[in-house]
C-alpha cells in the first residue's frame, strides 16, 4: 500500500517535471513519461513498450548573464480509481508537505549553485585593476588611524553565531539524495543524444588562443539510420549557434562598456586629477627598440630576431584593408589597382585613452575619430611614401613608423609591405619585382617575425604569388597565420563551396600555416566606415552556409578574432626571444667597447651626433672670431685687394692715355671725364666684389688654419661644405653700391693735398705703381727678345729665330727714341716703312704688325722710366703745387691724380670695412647658422660629410648600449607585468 502511494506521488512530480522543463507547456501522455519511471511505478501499465521515446523538447542555451526564471511545480490532485470511497488525507497533506520541501530545498541548492556560478563568471570577466591602486586616494590607506576598526570588529557577530544561522547542509543532502535517483536516468539520455548529434560547433573563451587545426575527421559527416534524429540534429545546431552569437554579442557589449571605463579613467589622468604618472606601455617600449635597430641597420645584418608581425600579400589582396580593420581606422592611401604601399609602414598599435596617430619623428597627432584627421594623415602617409622613393625607382626599403592609439586595441606591431607583382606594367621601374621581393625576404627571413599571409577569396587561387615566397620562408609554418579576404565574394561567385573549405584548411597550396582565418573587408567602398564593415562582417557570418555546414568555425571567421589570435601569437614569440636578443646584443657591446679601447685609449667615444654639435660649436667660434678682427686690418686688406683689381685700369686706361697729351689742362680734362665715366660704371661693383672675396678669404682663414694639437682633421670635409654653402647664399646688401658711388664719386672729385707728408704718400705710392708696371714691362720684352748675353753664357741657353727677329727689331726702335726722346705713343706709317727697311738690309724680313707689337713694350718701358724720374723731380714740387705751379715749369699734376686715387681708395675701404662689421659678417653668420641647422637635420648630409672608422665605431656602439638598455627596461616590465 505504502509503495503504491510512493509510486503514483513520483510519478507525478515526473509529470510535473516534464510538463515545466525546457520551457514548454503542454501535456505529457503517461507514455512521454521517462522509460525509468515507468517501468518502476507502472508496470501493470499496458501501454508500456521498452523503445526510445522522441525527443520533443527544445534545446536552450543560457549564459551566465542570463537571469533564469523559475517556475512554481504544481501537483495536481490524485485519483485513484482502486480506492473511490476512501480518504487518506493525512496521507495526501504529508505527501503534499513532502514535496514542498523538495521544492523549497531544490530552489535553495540550486539558487546558490547558480549564484555561485554568476559570480564567478562576473569575477572572472572584471579585468585586473591590480595597476590601478594609485586611483585609491591616500588617505583610505590611513583610514585606521581616524576610525577604531578593533571596536567594530568586537561589535560583529562571531563565526559560531553566523554558524547557527546557515541551514543544515547535511540535512539537505538528505533530502536530496530522494531526488537524485528521478535525474539520474535522464541525465542519461541527455548524454545519448549529445554522442549521437556528433561535435558541436563551440565557441572558446575569448582569451584562448585561436590557432585550432581543423577537425577533419568530423563526426557530424556521418550518416544516420533515422532521417528524423538528423533533422533534430541539425535544429540543434542551428539553436546553438544562434546562442553563439548572441554570446559573442554579449561579450562584445560588456567589452565595450570596459574600453568606455578604461578611457574615462585615462582621461581623468590626462586632465592631471592624479599625481602619479602612467608607465610606458609595454608595446610603445617594443616599439622603440624596434626603432633603435631600425636605425642601428636596416638593412638586417645584425641578426635581428626581434618578432614582427609582416603583413604580406598580392596586390590588392586586402593586406590595407586587414590592418585598417584592426587598428579601426581606414588610415592608408587608397587606390583602384595602383600600387600604393610603396615603402614599408611600420605600424605599433597601442591602448590610449584617445584613437590618434602620430609619427614617429613629429609631435602631430591625427584624431581618427575626425574624418579631416583622417584624410591629412593619408595624404601625409602618400607624401612620406614618395620622398622616400629614390628618383628612378617605385618603391623603397625605408620604413615608416606610425603608433596608433585607441580605446581597446590590441598590442601589436605590424609591418605592411607593398603589395607582390607579377609583371612590372608602364610607369614602373624595371628592378620594381625583384625590389619587393627582396624588402620582403629582409624581413620575412627573421625567424621570430610573424608572417601574416594575406590571399584574396574571390580570385583563382592558381594566381597567387606570395604562398610560393612565404612556403619558401617558412616551409613548416610554425610562425605563418593565413588570411582569406573577400569571402563574401568568394561565397558568391565560386561554385564550389568546398574549395573555400580547401583553402582554409590549407590543401590547395603548398604553405603550411599556425592557423587559419577568413574575413570580410565590406563591400569595395572606399568611403565605408570600420563600424558598417564589422556590421556587415558579423552579419554575413551569421548567414552564412561556411559556418551552417560547418566548414568554418566560429574562431576563424572575423577579423576581431584574427587580431586577438595575432596578439596573443605575437607577445608569446615576444617573451620567448627577447631575452635571447639582449644577451647577444650584450656580446656585441663588449666587442665594440674592446675595440674602441685598444685603437682610440684617448678619445671620447663621440657619435656621429656628437661629433656634428662639436664641430658647430668650432664653426660657430670662428665665425665670431670674424667681428674681433680690428678695423685696421680690415682696411689694409680691402685697400691693397681693390688696388690690386683697379690698377690695370688706372694706368692703362686712365694714366698712360693723359700723360701722352701735351699740356696739363689736357691732362686734366681727360682724367676726369674717364675717372667719372669708371665712377659710374664698374668701381662700386669691383669695390663691393673685392669685399665679398675679401670676407670669404678671411672666413676660409678662420675655418681653416690649424689649431696646433686641438686640430681635430675629422671635422675638415664638414668645414669645407659649410664654407661653400654659406658663401653661396650669403648675397651683399643691394643699396652698398648705390651709397658706395656718391661717396667714390666726392673722393675722386677732390684735388686738395692739405700737406706736404699727403704730398709724399701720393709719390710714394705713384713710385710703387709705376715700378710694378716698368717690372711688369721688363719681363715681357725678356720674353719677346730672349735671354741676355749673361743668362745665355751662364744657363746655356739660346734666342728662338723670332726672338732674334724681335730682338733686332727692339734694337731698332731704341735708336729711334734715342733720336727722339719726346716720341709720341704711335708710330707714323713712314717710321714703320724705315725700320722695316733698315732690318731688310741687314738680312732681317719682319712685318708691320711685329713692328707695332715691339714698339709697345719699348715705347711703354720708356714712358716708364721717364715718369719715374718725373716723379723724383716732383719730390720737391709741393711749394709749386700750392701755388698752382705758376710761373713754373715743373708741373706734377699726375702726382694729383695718383694722390686722388689714393685718397678714393681709403674712403672706399673705410665705407666697407664699416658695412663688413655692421651688416655683411652679421648676415654670414646667420647664414652658417642656417646651413648648420640644415645640415643637423639631413642625416645622409652627416653621413657624407663624418665618416671614418672612427665614427662608425662610436656609432655602433651608442646604438648598441641604447638597444640593450631599452631592451633591458623592456624585459624588466615584461616581468613586471607577469
Amino acid at each position: 500500500m505504502w509503495r503504491a502511494r510512493r509510486a503514483a506521488v513520483a510519478c507525478e512530480v515526473c509529470q510535473s517535471l516534464v510538463k515545466h522543463s525546457s520551457g514548454i507547456k503542454r501535456n505529457v501522455p503517461l507514455q512521454k513519461l521517462h522509460l525509468v519511471s515507468r517501468s518502476i511505478y507502472h508496470s501493470h501499465h499496458p501501454a508500456l513498450t521498452l523503445q526510445r521515446p522522441q525527443l520533443r523538447t527544445s534545446f536552450q542555451q543560457f549564459s551566465s548573464l542570463t537571469n533564469l526564471s523559475l517556475h512554481k511545480l504544481k501537483l495536481s490532485p490524485i485519483k485513484y480509481g482502486y480506492q473511490p470511497h476512501r480518504n487518506f488525507w493525512p496521507a495526501r497533506l504529508a505527501a503534499r508537505l513532502l514535496k514542498l520541501r523538495y521544492i523549497i530545498l531544490g530552489s535553495a541548492v540550486g539558487g546558490g549553485y547558480t549564484a555561485k556560478k554568476t559570480f564567478d563568471e562576473w569575477k572572472d570577466m572584471i579585468p585586473d585593476l591590480s595597476d590601478y591602486k594609485w586611483i585609491v586616494p591616500d588617505f583610505i590607506w590611513e583610514i585606521d588611524e581616524y576610525i577604531d576598526l578593533e571596536k567594530i570588529r568586537k561589535a560583529l557577530p562571531s563565526s559560531e553565531d553566523l554558524a547557527n544561522l546557515a541551514p543544515d547542509l547535511d540535512k539537505i543532502t538528505e533530502s536530496l539524495s530522494l531526488l537524485k535517483d528521478f535525474f539520474t536516468a535522464g541525465l542519461k539520455l541527455v548524454s545519448e543524444v549529445i554522442e549521437a548529434s556528433g561535435p558541436l560547433l563551440l565557441l572558446g573563451s575569448p582569451g584562448e588562443t585561436a590557432f585550432r587545426a581543423t577537425d577533419h575527421g568530423s563526426e557530424g559527416d556521418k550518416h544516420y539510420r533515422k532521417v528524423s534524429d538528423k533533422e533534430k540534429i541539425d535544429q540543434l545546431q542551428e539553436e546553438l549557434l544562434h546562442t553563439q552569437l548572441k554570446y559573442q554579442r554579449i561579450l562584445e557589449r560588456l567589452e565595450k562598456e570596459n574600453k568606455e571605463l578604461r578611457k574615462l579613467v585615462l582621461q581623468k589622468d590626462d586632465k592631471g586629477i592624479h599625481h602619479r604618472k602612467l608607465k610606458k606601455s609595454l608595446i610603445d617600449m617594443y616599439s622603440e627598440v624596434l626603432d633603435v635597430l631600425s636605425d642601428y641597420d636596416a638593412s638586417y645584418n645584425t641578426q635581428d630576431h626581434l618578432p614582427r608581425v609582416v603583413v604580406v600579400g598580392d596586390q590588392s589582396a586586402g593586406k590595407t584593408s586587414v590592418l585598417e580593420m584592426i587598428a579601426q581606422a581606414r588610415i592608408f592611401p587608397r587606390g583602384s589597382g595602383e600600387m600604393m604601399t610603396r615603402s614599408p609602414v611600420k605600424v605599433t598599435l597601442s591602448e590610449g585613452p584617445h584613437h590618434v596617430a602620430l609619427f614617429k619623428d613629429s609631435s602631430r597627432e591625427f584624431d581618427l575619430t575626425k574624418e579631416e584627421d583622417l584624410a591629412a594623415l593619408r595624404h601625409e602617409i602618400e607624401l612620406r611614401m614618395r620622398k622616400n622613393v629614390k628618383e628612378g625607382c617605385t618603391v623603397s626599403p625605408e620604413t615608416i613608423s606610425l603608433n596608433v592609439k585607441g580605446p581597446g586595441l590590441q598590442r601589436m606591431v605590424l609591418v605592411d609591405l607593398p603589395g607582390v607583382i607579377n609583371t612590372v606594367t608602364s610607369g614602373m621601374a624595371p628592378d620594381t619585382k625583384e625590389t619587393i621581393f627582396s624588402i620582403s625576404k629582409a624581413y620575412m627571413q627573421n625567424p621570430n617575425a610573424i608572417i601574416l599571409c594575406i590571399q584574396d577569396g574571390s580570385v583563382d587561387a592558381e594566381r597567387s604569388i606570395v604562398t610560393d615566397l612565404v612556403s619558401q620562408m617558412d616551409p613548416h609554418g610554425r610562425r605563418t597565420i593565413f588570411v582569406l579576404t573577400k569571402v563574401d565574394l568568394a561565397e558568391k561567385n565560386v561554385a564550389s563551396p568546398s574549395r573555400i573549405q580547401q583553402i582554409i584548411e590549407g590543401k590547395l597550396f603548398p604553405m603550411k600555416a599556425l592557423g587559419y582565418f577568413a574575413v570580410v573587408t565590406g563591400k569595395g567602398n572606399s568611403s565605408e566606415s570600420i563600424e558598417a564593415i564589422r556590421e556587415y562582417e558579423e552579419e554575413f557570418f551569421q548567414n552564412s552556409k561556411l559556418l551552417k555546414t560547418s566548414m568554418l568555425k566560429a574562431h576563424q571567421v572575423t577579423t576581431r578574432n584574427l587580431s586577438l589570435a595575432v596578439s596573443d601569437c605575437f607577445w608569446k614569440m615576444v617573451r620567448e626571444s627577447v631575452e635571447q636578443q639582449a644577451d647577444s646584443f650584450k656580446a656585441t657591446r663588449f666587442n665594440l667597447e674592446t675595440e674602441w679601447k685598444n685603437n682610440y685609449p684617448r678619445l671620447r667615444e663621440l657619435d656621429r651626433n656628437e661629433l656634428f654639435e662639436k664641430a658647430k660649436n668650432e664653426i660657430l667660434d670662428e665665425v665670431i672670431s670674424l667681428s674681433q678682427v680690428t678695423p685696421k686690418h680690415w682696411e689694409e686688406i680691402l685697400q691693397q685687394s681693390l688696388w690690386e683689381r683697379v690698377s690695370t685700369h688706372v694706368i692703362e686706361n686712365i694714366y698712360l692715355p693723359a700723360a701722352q697729351t701735351m699740356n696739363s689742362g689736357t691732362f686734366n680734362t681727360t682724367v676726369d671725364i674717364k675717372l667719372k665715366q669708371w665712377t659710374d660704371k664698374q668701381l662700386p661693383n669691383k669695390a663691393v666684389e673685392v669685399a665679398w672675396e675679401t670676407l670669404q678669404e678671411e672666413f676660409s682663414r678662420f675655418m681653416t688654419e690649424p689649431k696646433g694639437k686641438e686640430h681635430d682633421d675629422i671635422f675638415d670635409k664638414l668645414k669645407e661644405a659649410v664654407k661653400e654653402e654659406s658663401i653661396k647664399r650669403h648675397k651683399w646688401n643691394d643699396f652698398a653700391e648705390d651709397s658706395l658711388r656718391v661717396i667714390q664719386h666726392n673722393a675722386l672729385e677732390d684735388r686738395s693735398i692739405s700737406d706736404k707728408q699727403q704730398w709724399d704718400a701720393a709719390i710714394y705710392f705713384m713710385e710703387e705703381a709705376l715700378q710694378g708696371r716698368l717690372k711688369d714691362t721688363e719681363n715681357a720684352i725678356e720674353n719677346m727678345i730672349g735671354p741676355d748675353w749673361k743668362k745665355r753664357w751662364m744657363y746655356w741657353k739660346n734666342r728662338t729665330q723670332e726672338q732674334c727677329v724681335h730682338n733686332e727689331t727692339k734694337n731698332e726702335l731704341e735708336k729711334m727714341l734715342k733720336v727722339n726722346d719726346e716720341h709720341p705713343a704711335y708710330l707714323a706709317s713712314d717710321e714703320i716703312t724705315t725700320v722695316r727697311k733698315n732690318l731688310e738690309s741687314r738680312g732681317v724680313e719682319v712685318d708691320p704688325s711685329l713692328i707695332k707689337d715691339t714698339w709697345h713694350q719699348v715705347y711703354r718701358r720708356h714712358f716708364l722710366k721717364t715718369a719715374l724720374n718725373h716723379c723724383n723731380l716732383c719730390r720737391r714740387g709741393f711749394y709749386y703745387y700750392q701755388r698752382h705751379f705758376i710761373d713754373s715749369e715743373l708741373e706734377c699734376n699726375d702726382v694729383v691724380l695718383f694722390w686722388r686715387i689714393q685718397r678714393m681708395l681709403a674712403i672706399t675701404a673705410n665705407t666697407l670695412r664699416q658695412q663688413l662689421t655692421n651688416t655683411e659678417v652679421r648676415r654670414l653668420e646667420k647664414n652658417v647658422k642656417e646651413v648648420l641647422e640644415d645640415f643637423a637635420d639631413d642625416a645622409e648630409k652627416k653621413v657624407k660629410l663624418l665618416t671614418g672608422k672612427r665614427v662608425q665605431l662610436a656609432e655602433d656602439l651608442k646604438k648598441v648600449r641604447e638597444i640593450q638598455e631599452k631592451l633591458d627596461a623592456f624585459i624588466e616590465a615584461l616581468h613586471q607585468e607577469k
